[in-house]
């Protein structure tokens, strides 16, 4: 699906939300969540073209997969994390959407520590 399709549906769900928080907010709320998801759906395919092409940059650098994996591990983490918190901060939940957000950073900096490990072993073979 072209953007500007999923631009259009958002917007159109947007204004729908503006009108229905006047009278059912917890209805605009589901609305809002129900829409990024098929969002997320319509983009599904572009994500695997993605992935594939950079695991074919990864073949032929001869970079391990396990370090690929890692990363888009760390790119989901960071996009999941702020479709948790815009939600949170659409529900009024400001606080929430903050704790997400470190959660995130976190689980982000654990996730790194293989490469961090790799990237000092290799420097400290240069030196030696």
């Amino acid at each position: 699906m072209e953007i500007w399709q999923i631009v259009g549906i958002a917007l159109v769900v947007s204004i729908i939300s503006v009108v229905l928080k006047q009278f059912r907010k917890e209805i605009a709320l589901q609305m809002s969540i129900l829409t990024g998801a098929i969002i997320f759906t319509l983009i599904l395919d572009k994500i695997q073209i993605i992935i594939d092409l950079l695991q074919s940059l990864a073949d032929q650098a001869n970079i391990s997969s396990y370090y690929l994996v890692i990363v888009l591990k760390i790119v989901g983490v960071a996009y999941l994390a702020e479709f948790g918190a815009e939600i949170c901060r659409d529900a009024g939940e400001g606080a929430l959407a903050t704790k997400i957000e470190i959660a995130a950073k976190v689980g982000v900096l654990v996730l790194a520590i293989p490469i961090i490990v790799a990237i000092l072993e290799s420097v400290m073979g240069l030196l030696s």
